[in-house]
């Protein structure tokens, strides 16, 4: 299992679908930075394929005051799971 780290928003960068392109059925896929912008409900959309397999970085929702926006598809995660997930993944790949 791979985890692909996404920096960017799907509202201002295509880069998103390269990394959803390149996932494989059992990656995961982590939203950090801007790209957590991708876990609220109007843009979660761009996200379909990886359902169950979406998580965002609880500090940057918060840090944008998006928490309250984030849709129920989306595992939150703080920087103990951001942890977990990297231990878990035999390796990550980050898009910027």
């Amino acid at each position: 299992m791979l985890l692909h780290i996404l920096n960017r928003s799907p509202a201002t960068s295509e880069v998103y679908r390269q990394a959803l392109a390149a996932m494989g059925p059992e990656d995961r896929l982590l939203l950090i930075e801007d790209g957590v912008q991708g876990a609220m409900s109007t843009l979660v959309g761009h996200f379909a394929e990886v359902t169950g397999r979406l998580y965002a970085l609880r500090d940057d929702l918060e840090a944008r005051g998006l928490i309250a926006h984030c849709d129920t598809t989306v595992a939150v995660t703080d920087m103990a799971g951001f942890v977990t997930l990297t231990e878990d993944a035999d390796r990550t790949l980050s898009w910027f």
